[in-house]
C-alpha cells in the first residue's frame, strides 16, 4: 500500500486517541513514525497495525476497519480529493459506479496502485447489491464506513449494509475476495454535522422541498400557457408544417430549458456515418460477437496489431483482459459492462518490431448491441507519459484528435515531474524532522551533561552570558565523608579494583542524593561532599542531609573491600552554618562554597569514627525534636577550633530503611549474590589482583528511586506502586536517566531517576570544588 493509507492510519489514532497512543502502536508493532505519501509500503505494515490497534483498544476489528472507512473519507477530502469525488456521480449507485474509473485515473499518479473493483446491481425494491473484489482478505469492514460517510456527506441519506455473501471469486483471475454487500438507502431530511471540517451544504428541510415543487409546478404552468396562448394565435391559413426538431427547439426557447427533465433522445432512421469514416473516426475500436469473433477494427488497432484485420479471427488471441480481472468471455464482460476494461496485447502475436517493446494496453468502454448481438468497445491506447509513448514508438499524431488521451499524456507528464517534486520535497522534510530530533536528543544529552556539573540556575545564566554573582545562604547543612583505611587499601590493591570500589560506592551515594534532594559538591579520592539547602534554600536542610548520612552508613556495607572481602567503613561528618556559594573560574567553572562552615564540617568528618555520624553542636541543635535518636560523644579537641561538644546520629524514628535508601517498600535482594559472584571472579582473574574480589555492581539493575518526603517538598502522586513499576520498567529500557546521574567509569549506568522534583531548579548536579582538606597521598599514587 501507497504511504497515503498509513498516514491516514495514524492520522485517526493521533486525533482519536492521542500521540501516546501511537506512539505505544508503533513501538508494539514495530514500524516507523512517518511514512512517505508516494512511496510503497509492505501490506503486512499495515495489517500489523490494524491488528495491534485492535489489541490495544479493545476492540474488534470489523469496529476498527469500519472507522477507518469513516475517517479514511474526511481524510481523502481533507487532502484535496473532494471536488473529484462530488464530481463522481448525481446519486450513490452511480457514484459506486463509477469507483473504478476514479480508481484507473489516480494509477496514472500511483503507478504501482492495487486497488480493489467495485460493481453495483439494482434491485427491484429500490435496493442495492455491492459487489467488492479485492486482492486483500480482510479488509471488507472498510467498505460500510466509507460508503456510509459518502451516502451520508454527499446524498443526505443514511445506508444500512450488511454481508450477504463472501466467497473467493472463481471466475475471476488474481481476486481472492468477492463480498456482497446488501445496501438499504433511507434519506435524511433533518441531519446536523458533528464534524467541522466537513464542507457539505446543510440539507433542506421537507417544507423547503414543497416549496420548491410548487414553484417548479408554477413554472411549469406558466409555459404551457405560453405555448398555449401562442397556439391560439396561429392564423387559419395553412403553413408548413413544422419539423419534430422545430418543435422540440421552441418548446426549450419557451420554457428557458426547464422542459429537458422529461428530455427524451430522437434517434435518425439511418446511421449517416460510412464505414471507412467510422473507422478513421474512431482508429481505437473494435467490435466483436458472442464467441468473441472481430466484426470491426479501427484503423489504429489494425495497424498495431495486423491480426485483428482477418475479420472473424477470435480476440482472446491476441488480447487479454488486464482490468477487470475477469476471464475472457461474454459473460463476464456483461457482468462489469460498467466498469472499465484494459485489454493488453500478447507479446507473442505481435510484429517482430513490436517484440522488444512493452505491449500496447487499451482502456476504454463496453457497450452491448442487442440488434447485431454484439460488443462494441470503444477505447483508447493506455499511455500516461511521453516516455511510454516514446518506448511504444507512436506519437501524438497516432491518437485522435478528439481523444483526450493527447491532453492527458501531455497534463500528466508535468503531474509526474510536480508529483517527484513533491516527494522529494516530503523526503527533504523528513531527514529534517530525523535529524532535529536527532539534535534534540543531543541537546538533552549536552544539558543533563552540563546540569551534572553546575546548578541549573546557574548554568543557563551561562549560556546566557551572564554573570553569575556569588550568594550568601544563612544557613545550610555541609556534610564530608570517607572511606576508613583507605591507604591501607590503597597500597594493597591494584588501581582498577580502587577505581571500581569507588564507582560501586559512588553510585549508591549518588542515588541517595536524588532520594534526599541534597547537592553533591564534589568527590577527591575517597572523601565525598554533598550540601543541603544550596543552592536551593529549604528549610529542612539539615533533616536531608541526617538521613542522607544515615543512607551512606547503609549503601556502604553493600561495598565489598578488595583486600578482606569485608564491608567498607566510612567516617561521616555533618555540621551547620552559613555559606558562600559561587562560580569560580572560566575553564572548567565550579560551583563552590566558601566559609568557615566547610572546614568545620571537615574537621567533624576527620575526628569521627567508623561507620559513626558525627554531628556538631549546630547541627544537634537543628534536629532537636525532629524524631532523630542522637546520642552524646561529649567534648573532645579539634584541630583549629579547641573543645567542642559533638554528638552522634544513631537513627531515624519516624522513618523505615526503605524510605531512607529510596526503595519501594517490598524490594527482594535474590540474585544479587550470584551479580557478586559473577564481578568477584572477573577482578579475581586480573593479573596481579588481589585474592579478594572487589565489588563492580555498575551493572547491578538497581530499584527505582523513591523520593523521601519532606515538610518543604509537596507530596508527590506519582510516587504510587503504578509509578514505581513504571519506573522500573523505563529504567530496564533505558528510556529515562537521571537529570545529575553519574556515569560509571566502566559502563553507561546511571542511578535512578526523581519522579517528583520539587521544582526546575532543584536539580543536583555532580559537582566538585575546592575543599580545605588535604588529599590523601595514597590515592595520588594509585592514580
Amino acid at each position: 500500500m501507497y504511504g497515503f493509507i498509513n498516514t491516514c492510519l495514524k492520522s485517526l489514532i493521533v486525533e482519536k486517541y492521542g500521540e501516546e497512543t501511537w506512539e505505544e502502536l508503533r513501538h508494539t508493532a514495530g514500524v516507523q513514525d512517518n511514512f512517505m505519501t508516494f512511496e510503497v509500503y509492505r501490506d503486512e505494515i499495515t495489517m500489523q497495525l490494524v491488528e495491534e490497534a485492535c489489541t490495544l483498544l479493545g476492540v474488534p476489528p470489523a469496529t476498527v476497519l469500519q472507522q477507518f472507512g469513516e475517517y479514511f473519507f474526511e481524510f481523502c477530502k481533507r487532502s484535496g480529493y473532494d471536488h473529484m469525488l462530488r464530481t463522481l456521480g448525481g446519486n450513490l449507485y452511480e457514484f459506486i459506479e463509477n469507483l473504478d474509473a476514479l480508481h484507473s485515473y489516480l494509477s496514472l499518479s500511483y503507478q504501482e496502485m492495487n486497488a480493489p473493483s467495485f460493481r453495483v446491481e439494482k434491485n427491484e425494491d429500490g435496493t442495492m447489491h455491492l459487489h467488492y473484489y479485492s486482492d486483500r482478505k480482510g479488509l471488507c469492514h472498510i467498505v460500510p464506513g466509507i460508503i456510509g460517510a459518502v451516502a451520508m456527506d454527499f446524498f443526505h441519506t443514511e445506508i444500512s449494509m450488511e454481508i450477504i455473501n463472501q466467497i473467493e471469486e472463481e471466475e475471476r483471475i488474481g481476486k481472492k475476495e468477492h463480498v456482497v454487500f446488501h445496501v438499504i438507502q433511507k434519506p435524511v431530511f433533518s441531519y446536523k454535522r458533528t464534524n467541522k471540517s466537513s464542507t457539505s451544504q446543510q440539507f433542506q428541510t421537507e417544507s423547503e422541498k414543497e416549496i420548491e415543487k410548487q414553484l417548479k409546478k408554477e413554472e411549469l404552468k406558466k409555459t404551457m400557457n405560453k405555448i398555449r396562448d401562442r397556439t391560439t394565435r396561429i392564423p387559419v391559413c395553412p403553413l408548413k408544417r413544422k419539423s419534430h426538431w422545430e418543435t422540440v427547439r421552441g418548446i426549450v426557447q419557451i420554457g428557458k430549458g426547464k422542459i429537458l427533465r422529461g428530455f427524451v433522445p430522437a434517434y435518425p432512421e439511418n446511421l449517416w456515418v460510412d464505414v471507412k469514416t467510422f473507422c478513421n473516426g474512431l482508429p481505437f475500436h473494435v467490435v466483436f460477437d458472442e464467441e468473441l469473433r472481430v466484426k470491426q477494427a479501427g484503423v489504429s488497432i489494425q495497424r498495431i496489431v495486423p491480426g485483428v484485420q482477418t475479420m472473424g479471427i477470435r480476440l482472446d488471441q491476441y488480447f487479454d483482459i488486464i482490468h477487470p480481472e475477469v476471464t475472457f468471455t461474454i459473460s463476464s464482460v456483461r457482468k462489469f459492462i460498467n466498469s472499465q476494461f484494459v485489454f493488453r496485447t500478447k507479446r507473442e502475436m505481435m510484429p517482430e518490431s513490436w517484440k522488444h517493446r512493452p505491449m500496447l494496453e487499451l482502456r476504454g468502454q463496453m457497450m452491448w448491441m442487442e440488434k447485431y448481438q454484439c460488443m462494441l468497445f470503444l477505447c483508447s491506447p493506455l499511455l500516461r507519459t511521453l516516455h511510454e509513448l516514446e518506448e511504444r514508438q507512436m506519437h501524438i499524431s497516432d491518437i485522435a484528435p478528439h481523444d483526450v488521451t493527447r491532453d492527458l499524456i501531455l497534463l500528466n507528464q508535468q503531474r509526474l515531474a510536480e508529483m517527484e517534486l513533491s516527494n522529494q520535497l516530503e523526503r527533504k522534510k523528513e531527514e529534517l524532522r530525523i535529524l532535529s530530533k536527532h539534535l534534540e536528543a543531543e541537546r538533552k544529552k549536552t544539558e543533563a551533561l552540563l546540569y551534572a556539573m553546575l546548578p541549573k540556575h546557574v548554568a543557563n545564566q551561562l549560556k546566557e552570558g551572564k554573570r553569575v554573582e556569588a550568594g550568601e545562604f544563612k544557613e545550610c547543612t555541609i556534610l564530608f565523608s570517607d572511606v576508613v583505611t583507605f591507604t591501607n587499601i590503597c597500597a594493597q590493591c591494584e588501581p582498577i579494583q580502587i577505581v571500581c570500589m569507588l564507582n560501586s560506592m559512588y553510585l549508591r551515594f549518588d542515588r541517595l542524593t536524588t532520594v534526599h534532594d541534597v547537592y553533591k559538591v564534589e568527590t577527591i579520592g575517597d572523601a565525598y561532599m554533598v550540601v543541603g539547602g544550596v543552592p536551593v534554600p529549604v528549610s529542612t536542610h539539615a533533616e536531608r542531609v541526617a538521613n542522607f548520612a544515615l543512607g551512606m552508613i547503609i549503601a556502604a556495607k553493600e561495598v565489598k573491600n578488595p583486600v578482606n572481602g569485608y564491608p567498607i567503613q566510612v567516617r561521616v561528618g555533618v555540621h551547620t552554618g552559613p555559606v558562600l556559594a559561587g562560580v569560580v573560574g572560566e575553564k572548567m567553572p565550579r560551583y563552590c562554597l566558601f566559609g568557615d562552615t566547610v572546614n568545620t564540617a571537615s574537621r567533624m568528618e576527620s575526628h569521627g569514627l567508623a561507620d559513626t555520624i558525627h554531628l556538631s553542636p549546630s547541627t544537634f541543635k537543628c534536629l532537636d525534636n525532629k524524631k532523630f535518636e542522637v546520642t552524646e560523644r561529649g567534648e573532645i579537641e579539634v584541630k583549629g577550633k579547641g573543645k567542642m561538644y559533638t554528638f552522634f546520629l544513631l537513627k531515624n524514628m519516624s522513618a523505615t530503611e526503605d524510605e531512607i535508601m529510596g526503595r519501594p517498600s517490598r524490594e527482594s535482594d535474590s540474585g544479587r549474590a550470584s551479580v557478586q559472584s559473577i564481578h568477584d571472579s572477573r577482578i579475581e582473574t586480573l593479573p596481579g589482583s588481589c585474592n579478594k574480589g572487589v565489588e563492580d555492581d555498575s551493572n547491578e539493575d538497581l530499584p527505582p528511586t523513591i523520593p523521601m518526603q519532606y515538610a518543604d517538598r509537596p507530596l508527590c502522586p506519582q510516587t504510587s506502586t503504578k509509578a514505581i513499576k513504571y519506573a522500573r520498567i523505563m529504567q530496564l529500557t533505558g528510556k529515562i536517566r537521571d537529570s545529575e546521574s553519574y556515569g560509571s567509569l566502566h559502563s553507561d549506568r546511571h542511578s535512578g531517576e526523581d519522579l517528583c522534583a520539587l521544582e526546575p531548579e532543584r536539580s543536583r548536579p555532580a559537582t566538585t570544588g575546592p575543599q580545605n582538606r588535604s588529599i590523601k597521598s595514597t590515592f595520588c599514587t594509585v592514580l
